[in-house]
């Protein structure tokens, strides 16, 4: 039977890159990083964007403006509930979704919940990001002081685990990023937390793997955080929102990379710092590694490999 362990990142923190350096790269990978998709959607266009369709469904039945079924098609009762929607929005009224249509249901959304102001903490801030419970956590001289519901980053895009430091802030980055944007000192990509224009992800799966907040929420929480603000994003690097057991080889990015360098490091196979980078490093530790169990050297972690390591148990 498979054994997966829940691997708590709180054994090892990473070099803090320059401020300037970071901000020059997130501003050369932004677009790739969070932009949206907002789709035109009307009756003709339903056979291409049902998913489109069924979130915008979605959407408009927690606004009260849609009644029945989730179904992905552009049917009179969706085009009933969008014209109704741009009537009380003030909006031109011809039963179709486009950008600024999009737009206003993003600020509906947004409207729906309420927050009681919070005062600043007046000790030391740490932030802990819990993947499982998919909330942010404000830790005030280790007490907690506040929570908020974020998105995290989908199976095929996880957030990253581990202990990191914010190491820029920025306003109104870009549509995707909401209003307020708190870089992470990640090595392996540009990550960070950030408001959104899509309200209605929060609390789900569904970003490229940076935090979304309500822009409510993450202009709460920009002021109280300095650059230089621990964050701990406690997750499992092998468990399904990180993509499982995966077969790791050079040119591989992500936190499970991260374990298995500490791993090799502990069995004196691995030099270097736990990166998750799957250098050339990397492949010559697990090689030796390969070596000394009378593996298959291919200089790639595969199942066999997390065996050795203790990561995975079939016993």
């Amino acid at each position: 039977m498979l054994l997966l362990f829940v691997f708590f990142y709180f054994f090892f923190c990473l070099n803090t890159a320059t401020q300037g350096k970071e901000i020059n790269c997130f501003i050369e990978k932004k677009q790739s990083c969070c932009q949206e998709d907002f789709p035109e959607l009307c009756r003709h266009k339903q056979d291409k964007q049902n998913i489109a369709i069924q979130e915008l469904q979605q959407i408009l039945l927690s606004l009260g403006y849609y009644k029945g079924e989730i179904t992905g098609l552009y049917d009179e009762r969706t085009i009933t509930a969008v014209s109704n929607f741009q009537k009380e929005a003030g909006l031109a009224v011809d039963g179709e979704v486009k950008y600024h249509v999009w737009l206003k249901l993003a600020q509906a959304t947004e409207n729906k919940v309420m927050r009681k102001k919070t005062p600043p903490p007046s000790g030391e801030i740490c932030l802990v990001i819990d993947t499982f419970r998919r909330r942010l956590m404000v830790m005030n001289d280790h007490k907690l002081y506040a929570q908020f519901p974020v998105a995290i980053g989908k199976t095929h895009t996880p957030s990253p685990l581990g202990n990191w430091k914010i190491i820029n802030k920025g306003f109104n980055w870009g549509t995707g990023f909401g209003t307020r944007w708190l870089g992470l000192n990640v090595p392996w990509g540009v990550y960070g937390i950030h408001g959104t224009n899509k309200p209605w992800s929060i609390g789900s799966m569904a970003s490229h793997g940076c935090f979304r907040m309500l822009n409510k929420d993450v202009e709460t929480i920009f002021p109280w955080i300095k650059n230089g603000t621990p964050v701990i994003v406690v997750g499992n690097p092998f468990g399904y929102m990180s993509g499982g057991i995966q077969r790791l080889n050079v040119g591989d990015k992500c936190a499970a990379i991260t374990v298995i360098q500490e791993k090799l490091w502990r069995k004196g196979f691995y030099k270097g710092k736990a990166d998750g980078i799957y250098g050339p490093a990397t492949e010559k530790a697990v090689k030796e590694l390969q070596k000394i169990y009378s593996l298959q050297k291919t200089g790639q972690v595969g199942y066999q490999e997390y065996e050795v390591l203790g990561i995975v148990n079939t016993k």
